[in-house]
C-alpha cells in the first residue's frame, strides 16, 4: 500500500475517533437568570475629621498638627464604645511646598481622625464637640450583620424566582418539567455607601451636632445558570 494512502486512511481513522469521542450537544437546555432585592436601613456611620497647617519649619507644622489631633482624639475617646463609636487616626503627613518654578516655599501638612460605628446619634453629637478639626467626609454604610440578616431570605426569593421561570419556560416549550444542570448564586457584595462632603459651612457650625438621618441600602442576590428541560 502506498505511503500516501496509508496516511490518508490514518487521518480518516483519527477524525472518526475524535467525532465518536465528542459527546453530542445536549438539547432542551435553557439558560436563565433571576434576582431579588430588599431595602435595609443603613446602620453604620463614618465621619472623617481633618485639619491642615502651613509654615516655614517642618517641626512646627508637625507640632501644630499633633496638638490639634491630640485635642480631637481626647474628646473622641470620651464617647468611644466598641462597635457603637470606634475611633482611629487617619492620614498624617507633612511635605514641602514648592513654588511654580520649583523653589521650596515652606511646609504643609494634614491630619485626620475617623469616628465610625452604629450609634449614629452619639457620633453626630461628638462631631459638634470636636473643634480643633473640621468635618471632611460623612459616609453611611450597612454592617455585615445587618446585611446577613436579610440576605438569606433575599437569596431564597431569587432561587424561587429562578425555579418559577424555569418551570414556566419549560411548559411553554412543551416540556413536562426540568432538572437543574448548573447554577450560580451571587450577592451584591459591599453595599455602596452614601458619601457626603463637608465644606466651610460645616466648620462654621462646629459647635452644633452633626445632623444624621439613616438612609436605605439595597441588598440584592442574583441567580443564573442552566436547566435541562425534561419530557
Amino acid at each position: 500500500m502506498k505511503p500516501t494512502r496509508v496516511l490518508a486512511l490514518a487521518a480518516l481513522f483519527c477524525a472518526a475517533a475524535v467525532c465518536a469521542a465528542e459527546p453530542a450537544s445536549p438539547s432542551g437546555v435553557l439558560n436563565l437568570a433571576a434576582s431579588a432585592q430588599a431595602e435595609v436601613t443603613r446602620d453604620l456611620l463614618a465621619v472623617t475629621f481633618t485639619t491642615s497647617r502651613e509654615g516655614a519649619d517642618a517641626g512646627a507644622v508637625q507640632a501644630a498638627l499633633k496638638q490639634a489631633l491630640d485635642a480631637a482624639l481626647a474628646e473622641a475617646k470620651k464617647a468611644a464604645k466598641p462597635g457603637a463609636v470606634d475611633v482611629r487616626t487617619g492620614n498624617f503627613s507633612v511635605h514641602p511646598r514648592y513654588a511654580p518654578k520649583g523653589q521650596a516655599m515652606g511646609w504643609q501638612g494634614t491630619a485626620e481622625l475617623v469616628v465610625e460605628g452604629r450609634d449614629l446619634a452619639a457620633i453626630g453629637q461628638l462631631a459638634g464637640r470636636i473643634t480643633t478639626l473640621t468635618v471632611a467626609r460623612v459616609s453611611q454604610g450597612l454592617s455585615r450583620e445587618a446585611r446577613e440578616q436579610v440576605e438569606g431570605e433575599v437569596a431564597a426569593q431569587a432561587i424561587r424566582a429562578f425555579r418559577a421561570k424555569a418551570a414556566a419556560y419549560a411548559q411553554q416549550f412543551g416540556y413536562a418539567g426540568f432538572t437543574v444542570r448548573d447554577v450560580h448564586v451571587a450577592d451584591g457584595g459591599g453595599v455602596q455607601p452614601v458619601l457626603m462632603r463637608a465644606g466651610a459651612a460645616m466648620s462654621e457650625a462646629a459647635a452644633a451636632p452633626l445632623p444624621v438621618e439613616a438612609g436605605k441600602a439595597v441588598v440584592a442576590v442574583s441567580v443564573n445558570g442552566s436547566v435541562q428541560m425534561t419530557q
